[in-house]
Parts: structure tokens; sequence; C-alpha cells
């Protein structure tokens, strides 16, 4: 028997109470998750297997080719039609169709497939994946969303067959249908003509070819309308009226975006660049030009040959890009919208803003223009380091590669294979900030401070 001193037992002192570690938040699981499928399909393409020539990829060209898939944005150090085998293809476009879906909603088909029940905590991850403005019926929407995805990937991939089948055989036609509707639609602008018409011309041997040309548009469109849109016209019959404000805005600025762009690559590009088209032709053109930028990355008039006007307005539609929560990148058309009311507003004196018989909330305007100035600020120090390191490279051709790199486009002048390693982690960097959205980006590497405990005096500053 123990003896204890003072002749009576002592207790043991009570333990402290373990510390409870904060769930992570879900901004920071999507993130995490992107870098996991970009690190796993980067080991892949570093296989020899993965090359045609059945050599080792250096690190740093896999590591960019798998960020530019998972991150759906198209810019490319090697051609992917001459430089990958079948196996690194395969690798790449799956890494786009999860890219371009998200890794929370692919992960929330596998549940679904195995019969596990979606909790509240994955309901969750979803919304925010998918940016949903409720938490309500998202599984719902994810399901709609991938059989939606299926099907008109798989209409896209037939309507290319009557194209691509004939001219390269019945294995290899079909092959490429699927790959490009599959990146046209995730907004991916990886292409594998480089067998067929030369490396890294995309698709400018089809210029004048009004289904490859209208079934790529209509992919790309379809797939950057984004899921909540698709979800609330379902809902609604496809009776406006009866669709909710986001659906009818998205609808709209989609409509401005084809329209007015194209008449101005129309004008810009007439005695220029689309010099030796037809009518038709400079039309179709001109078209594919205004809907590419937001944000597919594909191309049939060469970036390089652009006028300087074209090259500003290629810019500007890469930095407005696709709709929230669609497999598009950019700042997104609603965000921009949101800019430019709060702008007039300001100039009528308003206190309020709004649109559409609806008041806006001032935390919406708030964030907008956050994620408009770090897309902006990211994008000009990105273009201030990569002259600095590499000042032969003309400023627009480099402006044009960043943008194209942060609002995952993948558009270029030709420029990405001479980038030295720096540059390119930055343009590696780019492309993973603008697949997770730049606000998000800028809050996971913010260093977060607790609230203060008062509230400071008002200041004045002056502005304008």
């Amino acid at each position: 028997m123990n003896k204890f001193p003072f002749g009576r037992e002592q207790r043991a002192a009570p333990r402290a109470p373990a510390r409870q570690t904060a769930p992570m938040s879900a901004q920071s699981i999507i993130a995490l998750g992107f870098l996991a499928i970009i690190l796993i399909i980067t080991l892949l393409l570093m296989m020899p297997v993965s090359s045609a020539t059945r050599t080792m990829t250096d690190p740093l060209s896999a590591l960019f080719t798998a960020t530019s898939a998972v991150c759906v944005t198209g810019l490319v150090v090697v051609d992917t039609a001459t430089h990958w085998s079948l196996f690194g293809k395969i690798v790449i476009i799956i890494g786009i169709q999860i890219g371009g879906l998200g890794v929370m909603t692919v992960m929330a088909l596998g549940s679904m497939l195995l019969g596990q029940r979606i909790g509240l905590r994955q309901r969750t991850l979803l919304q925010e994946s998918v940016a949903s403005l409720h938490i309500g019926g998202i599984v719902r929407l994810v399901r709609r969303a991938m059989i939606g995805t299926a099907l008109i990937e798989g209409i896209g991939a037939l309507l290319l067959c009557v194209r691509f089948v004939p001219m390269l055989g019945w294995v290899r036609g079909v092959g490429y249908s699927l790959f490009h509707s599959i990146s046209a639609f995730c907004n991916a602008g990886f292409d594998l003509m480089g067998t067929v018409s030369g490396p890294y011309t995309s698709l400018e041997s089809f210029v004048g070819d009004p289904l490859v040309n209208l079934v790529i548009m209509a992919l790309i469109l379809i797939g950057g309308i984004g899921f909540f849109v698709w979800d609330d016209l379902v809902q609604s019959r496809f009776r406006l009226r009866h669709a909710q404000l986001h659906t009818k805005l998205v609808l709209l600025l989609t409509a401005f975006l084809v329209i007015v762009p194209t008449a101005l690559f129309f004008v810009f590009e007439h005695q220029h660049a689309m010099a030796d088209l037809n009518t038709g032709e400079r039309l179709l053109a001109s078209a594919f030009s205004a809907v590419t930028p937001r944000t597919a990355g594909f191309d049939t008039i060469p970036t390089a040959e652009l006028t300087d006007a074209s090259a500003l307005l290629t810019m500007m539609l890469m930095l407005t890009g696709g709709n929230p929560g669609s497999t598009a990148g950019g700042v997104k058309t609603t965000t921009m919208l949101m800019v430019l009311l709060l702008a007039a507003s300001m100039l009528r004196r308003e206190d309020e803003i709004h649109v559409m018989g609806r008041r806006l909330d001032g935390g919406l305007m708030r964030r907008a223009c956050a994620i408009v100035v770090i897309y902006v600020t990211l994008a000009m120090a990105s273009t201030l380091a990569i002259c600095a390191m590499q000042p032969e490279i003309p400023l627009r051709d480099v402006l044009l590669e960043v943008f194209s790199a942060v609002d995952t486009v993948g558009m270029t002048t030709g420029i990405t294979r001479q980038l030295n390693a720096a540059s390119r982690l930055i343009l590696i960097g780019l492309m993973y900030a603008g697949r997770l959205g730049s606000l998000t980006f800028a809050i996971l590497i913010a260093h977060r401070r607790p609230p203060a405990p008062v509230q400071y005096p008002a200041g004045q500053l002056l502005i304008g």
C-alpha cells in the first residue's frame, strides 16, 4: 500500500483541458485539395510513360503543365500533342475535368456513388466550391451539375466527331473530339492540334470552320455560365421572369460581353489580322476572339498578330472572366458589374446601389472592390517582376501573359517557352491564385489578427 505524507491520501492534480484546434476553413480545405491534385498530376507527368519519347519530363515543366491543367488555364511550356504520350494526355484531361468541376464537387460525386451521406460539413464545402447562394439543395445542385456536365460534354464530342473523325480516323477522331469538348467546357484551352497544324497553333487551322467554332464557343459559354444559373433555369422552367436576380444579370452580361466585343474585334482587325478572311469568316473569328478570353484560351487568330487595341480589349475580357460558380476564372462578370454600379451610384450621389428593382448589400460591394484590387495588384506586381528579370520581352507580351495566367485564360503571344525558371514559377503561383480566387488566396496567405476590442475614432482622408 502506498504511503502518503501528512498521513492522508493526496489527490492527483486535475488535468488541464485539451486545447481544441479550430477546424480548417472551407477555403483552406479547397486550397489544399487543389494543391494535392496538382502535386499528384505533376508526379504522374514526370514519369517516362507520360512522355511520347518515354523519357522523364523535368519537374518544372511537369509542375507548370499540371498547374495549368488543374487550374484550367491552358498555358503550356511543351506542346500537348507532340510531347505527351496517350497516358500523359489522359492524365492532363483528368486534371482538367477535376479542376473545372472543383475538387470538392468531384469528392462529393464519389461519396454519392458509394452511397455515403453528405453531412453538413461537406455541404458547406460544396456551397463554397460551387459558389451557391444557399446551402439548402446543394446536393441536388451538384447532382444536376454532374449530369449536365456529362450530357453537354458528350453532345459536344459527338458534334466535333463530324469534323475530326473523317480527318483523323475513328480512334483518333473520337479521342480528339472528347478531349477538346472537355477542354472547352472546362474553359481550359488545351488542344491536340500540334500533330495536325503544327505545335502551339491551337485552332488556327479551323478559323473558317463554322462547326468547330460554334461548338467550341457554345461549350465555353455554357461552362462559363455557372452551375447555380443552370439549376435556377431548370427550376424556373427557363422562364426568365421567374428566375433569380443573379441568373438574369448573368445572362444579360454574357450576351453583352459576346455582342459588343465581337463588333469591336471586327472593326479593329478587319484590315489587320483578319484581312485575308471573307466577311463570314471575319465575323466568326471576331465572335471567337470575343468568347475565348473569358476564359478558355483557344484562338483561331494568332494572339501575337493582334493590334494593340485588340490586345487591350483581350486583357479587359480576361480580367472580367466568366461567372461565379462556373468553370471559368477571372474577376467574374457580376463582380465587375458591382464595381461599375458603385461608381455610377457615386456619380449620381446615391447612398444605395440598385439594379433591376433590387438593393445590393454594401458588404458585397466591399468584397467586389477587394477582388478587383487584388487581381490587378497581383498582375501588376508579377509584370514588374518578369520585366525586371527578362527585359528583352516586350511589355505588351508580358502583360498578356500575366493576365492570362491570373485569370486562368491560357492565351499567349508565344513567350511562355521563353520565360526563365523564376518567371515560370511566378505564372504557376498566378494560375493557382486565379483558380482559387484572388480574395480567397489573399485571405489564406494574410496574417490573421484578432479584432480590436475597441472601436477606433473616425479619421478624415481626402480622396479623388
